[in-house]
């Protein structure tokens, strides 16, 4: 599936590593950056919710905006369905205009 050892973590204002590579690479079917919708019932994010999936090992997910910054978090992985698999290519999503 490639990306296997590439450093994939977040790094502090100085440039160091903050926390770890995960040791697998999918988590519940999911991998972070997989466009997603989640379909929320009740809590503080209840709602419908599409965006780019930040995956934990422990099932609840974090979902980012367009603009990259956290829409969602917390969500539960069963409230989460794949719209587009993170195939290394930058999707987005835009209005769609009538011709």
């Amino acid at each position: 599936k490639g990306r296997g050892s590439r450093s994939r973590t977040n790094l502090d204002r100085y440039g160091f590593p903050r926390g770890y590579l995960a040791r697998q690479k999918f988590f519940f079917g999911f991998q972070t950056g997989d466009m997603v919708k989640a379909v929320v019932p009740r809590g503080k994010y209840q709602g419908v919710w599409f965006g780019e999936v930040a995956c934990r090992k422990t099932g609840s997910f974090d979902i980012k905006g367009k603009d990259g910054k956290r829409i969602a978090q917390g969500i539960n992985y069963r409230y989460v369905q794949v719209i587009q698999r993170f195939d290394g290519y930058a999707y987005g999503k835009g209005v769609a205009e009538l011709a």
